[in-house]
């Protein structure tokens, strides 16, 4: 399974926007997928998970508000729109599949994460 992410780019603060991610390849239906990002320097963090079967969401502290998770309902896609975006929101942005049930406390570690995406550049200027 390989996971392509694109829609990063170069933005000013308080822009937005939508980062796509699509898995090829042999695929069954995940738990879900999910949005990580990691700022030079830092450790990889949770933005966002949906949950295949019921659409539910979770998303960090941090973006709740303004971030928006959805999927695709024809494949295996998820977005994130970005809005009212932040300098501290730069980061390298990763989607991931979940195979296994994931449930609200896992959801922000990345070992509960089957496959990853080569991640997509975010910066906000100030």
């Amino acid at each position: 399974v390989q996971l392509q992410a694109y829609g990063g780019g170069l933005v000013q603060a308080r822009g937005s926007l939508r980062l796509s991610c699509a898995a090829s390849g042999p695929t069954r239906r995940p738990d879900g997928m999910g949005w990580f990002r990691q700022a030079p320097g830092k450790e990889r963090e949770f933005v966002a998970y949906i949950r295949w079967s019921t659409y539910s969401t979770y998303y960090a502290d941090s973006v709740k508000g303004r971030f928006t998770i959805s999927r695709d309902n024809g494949k295996i896609a998820v977005n994130l729109q970005m809005n009212t975006l932040k300098p501290e929101d730069t980061a390298v942005y990763y989607c991931a599949v979940a195979t296994s049930r994931i449930t609200y406390d896992s959801a922000s570690s990345p070992g509960a994460y089957t496959y990853w995406g080569q991640g997509t550049l975010v910066t906000v200027s100030s």
